[in-house]
């Protein structure tokens, strides 16, 4: 009651700098939950590019070659399946118990991935670290959507996406490391260090506002269509014209079932008392667009990681051990532009500018990028991926910032799974269409010059099997790749023309905490 009168006491006579010491140290605490956040948003994204290296390692021992992509579509499935329903028990049941939670799964599911005996193991407890990866990657976005004002919030963008940049440069050489010297299975366990810092700090450090419990129960039936429906959805994408044939009896039944489960879903959630996904937020225009955006964002930016790397191996002769470097000049234009935008938006409340820029440059970089021959040089193609990676720096984190400032703070969760879930349905999509157009344009090139031989089965050859192809057959590959990539990008820049269509209509709304001096709300004494 004291400090109450002293804080009355000081607005009355004008004395606003008493504030000024307590507003200090909730944005030291801040700083300290963000960091935690960091952490836990690393492991997420770490995790398959650290696997991804190890794989012949952990093939070669436990051996079930014929299950090898198993092992990183169960993680897939599993996080791009719970996402949407970590998102709504945070909502529902208060947001630190279930980001916790959702860490200890995914260290739990390190653990036993690490101990795995044979491939059957390693791809079930893939699964189970794949559901903790879910929940991680909402956690950390409806966290810091709670803690911290959207205006203020830009101030962040840069470290989200250094995260996603030391992620993807750090990934292969980090996995390749451990691999080669203390053995595939320290690629799981790696993960404890990181995973019981973050749970420490998180647990000692993070207070949010009590919430109320919900009295409603979970809608089981919306999470269980929901999930069968993506599952399907991403079976298609990875399975359509590898596995099966895009017009086989297996895809047509997927494709079916998943659409058969949205429909259903839909219907259920116009039911349920806490949908999993309140169909409410879609009416916010800004809200849906920036869910398309986010969509496309995702579809461009894996299709361009996959193909990036392959086309500077195949055609202009890069080393496949530093394959995390070959991005760099997208990853560090990605994360200065982001860390840029971010301040702009922070100090001026502005930010419909952003997604439009970034679109434009998007398509601007994705067709350079189609324009890329045999002859095209390193630092050429450096220039083309700094365009593109500006693009995606301004939309990456922007499309999250606009998504949750357009809902009310109780469906934070929902909101920010909503738009992870897009944009992971992106990037499988991405990677499906670009993948199929890339496959099908290079063994067209390789059979129409006699060389389709070397590339029966497979449209991408590793750089030891190119070593061993006749100077006349790797050439041909060479400009098949290239011209692969040429239709692959050309399509990620149409996709980009939708995103800029879409960025075109979003609404300008104030960014809430858009006052003088906005005071970080979410940091208080008790949970």
């Amino acid at each position: 009651m004291s400090d109450l009168k002293t804080a009355t006491g000081g607005k009355a006579a004008g004395r606003e700098p008493k504030r000024e010491p307590k507003r200090e140290p909730q944005q030291r605490s801040v700083r300290v939950v963000m960091l935690a956040l960091m952490i836990a948003m690393l492991l997420a994204m770490l995790d398959n590019l650290i696997v991804g290296t190890a794989m012949p390692t952990i093939v070669g021992d436990l051996g079930g070659l014929e299950h090898l992509s198993w092992v990183v579509t169960a993680y897939t499935l599993a996080t791009a399946a719970s996402t949407p329903i970590w998102g709504k028990l945070g909502d529902m049941y208060g947001r630190k118990g279930i980001f916790l939670t959702s860490i200890v799964l995914f260290l739990i599911g390190s653990v036993l991935s690490g101990m795995s005996q044979d491939m059957g193991q390693l791809i079930g407890f893939r699964a189970i670290q794949g559901l903790g990866a879910g929940g991680l990657m909402v956690g950390v976005m409806a966290i810091i959507g709670d803690l911290v004002p959207p205006r203020e919030r830009g101030k962040y963008q840069g470290l989200m996406a250094g995260v996603m940049a030391i992620a993807m440069i750090g990934g292969p050489l980090v996995g390749g490391t451990i691999t080669d010297h203390l053995g595939w299975r320290w690629s799981f366990y790696i993960n404890l260090p990181l995973g019981a810092v973050a749970l420490g700090m998180v647990t000692a450090v993070l207070h949010l506002p009590k919430r109320e419990r919900a009295k409603s129960k979970v809608d089981y039936l919306g999470a269980g269509l929901l999930t069968v429906g993506i599952t399907s959805i991403v079976l298609v994408t990875t399975w359509g014209g590898s596995e099966y044939d895009w017009n086989s009896a297996v895809i047509m039944e997927l494709i079916a079932i998943g659409v058969a489960s949205l429909a259903g879903f839909l219907f259920v959630e116009t039911k349920a008392s806490e949908p999993i996904i309140p169909l409410h937020i879609f009416r916010n225009r800004n809200f849906t667009l920036m869910s398309l955006v986010g969509f496309m964002s995702g579809f461009v930016m894996f299709g361009a990681v996959l193909f990036l790397p392959l086309f500077q191996q195949s055609v202009q002769g890069a080393s496949a051990t530093n394959s995390g470097l070959l991005l760099l000049p997208m990853l560090l234009s990605m994360m200065i532009v982001s860390l840029i935008a971010g301040r702009v938006t922070t100090s001026s409340g502005k930010y419909k500018i952003f997604p439009i820029m970034g679109s434009i440059l998007m398509v601007v970089g994705l067709f350079l990028l189609s324009q890329m021959d045999t002859g095209t040089t390193r630092f050429t193609s450096g220039v083309y991926m700094a365009v593109l990676g500006a693009g995606m720096g301004f939309l990456m984190q922007i499309t999250m910032l606009v998504a949750q400032n357009s809902v009310e703070l109780k469906d934070m969760g929902v909101a920010s799974s909503a738009t992870t879930l897009f944009r992971t349905l992106g990037s499988s999509f991405g990677v499906a269409i670009m993948g199929a157009l890339f496959t099908g344009r290079v063994q067209d090139e390789m059979a129409a010059r006699g060389g389709g031989g070397a590339t029966a089965g497979s449209a991408q050859l590793d750089a030891a099997s190119l070593a061993k192809l006749p100077v006349p057959v790797r050439e041909a590959y060479q400009f098949a790749v290239s011209s692969g990539t040429h239709i692959a990008f050309l399509v990620g820049a149409s996709v980009g023309l939708v995103a800029l269509v879409a960025a075109l209509f979003v609404k300008e709304v104030p960014l809430r905490g858009a006052g003088p001096e906005p005071v970080p709300a979410a940091v208080s004494d008790s949970e």
